[in-house]
C-alpha cells in the first residue's frame, strides 16, 4: 500500500512554441511555381515547393531586416486585395500573412512599397535552397 501517494510531481514547465511571424504563399507563373514559406518569431522556417520541404535558420539581422521592411510598407495600412483584373497565365500570384493581415497581389500589382518585402523574403527561399546539403544535392541527381 505503499507508493505514489501523498507524493507531489514536480510540475513540468513547457517552453512557449514559436508564433508565427510570416506566411508567404507564391503560386503561378511561367515555372507553375506552388511554394511556401513559414517563418517564425524564432528565426526558424519552414520552406516547402514543388518535391521540397526544407527547414531554414533565419538569423537575427535577417528577422529584423525583414520587420523593417513591413513596417517601411506599412504592411498594417495596405489594403487586403491588389489584383489587376486582368488576365495573365504567367503571373505569380502572392498571399503574405504578417501579424495575422493578410494582402493578396500578383506580379502585375504589386503596390511599390510591398515590393521590397517580396523581393526579401524571394532571397530568403533562394538562399534556403543554396544551403541545401551536399548529400542531398547528389541524391537529387539520380532521382
Amino acid at each position: 500500500m505503499s507508493g505514489c501517494l501523498g507524493v507531489k510531481t514536480p510540475s513540468v514547465s513547457r517552453a512557449t512554441p514559436p508564433a508565427i511571424l510570416v506566411d508567404y504563399l507564391r503560386t503561378g507563373g511561367v515555372a507553375r511555381l506552388d511554394e511556401r514559406l513559414v517563418i517564425f518569431n524564432n528565426g526558424d522556417a519552414v520552406f516547402s515547393g514543388k518535391d521540397v520541404n526544407r527547414e531554414i535558420q533565419i538569423n537575427q539581422t535577417e528577422l529584423e531586416t525583414l520587420s523593417n521592411l513591413f513596417d517601411k510598407a506599412q504592411f498594417s495600412m495596405l489594403e487586403n486585395n491588389y489584383t489587376s483584373h486582368r488576365y495573365g497565365a504567367d503571373f505569380v500570384h502572392y498571399i503574405i500573412s504578417y501579424h495575422g493581415k493578410i494582402v493578396y497581389t500578383e506580379d502585375s500589382a504589386v503596390p511599390p512599397a510591398l515590393q521590397p518585402v517580396i523581393d526579401e523574403l524571394n532571397r530568403i527561399i533562394l538562399t534556403g535552397q543554396e544551403q541545401e546539403p551536399a548529400a542531398q544535392q547528389f541524391a537529387n541527381l539520380y532521382t
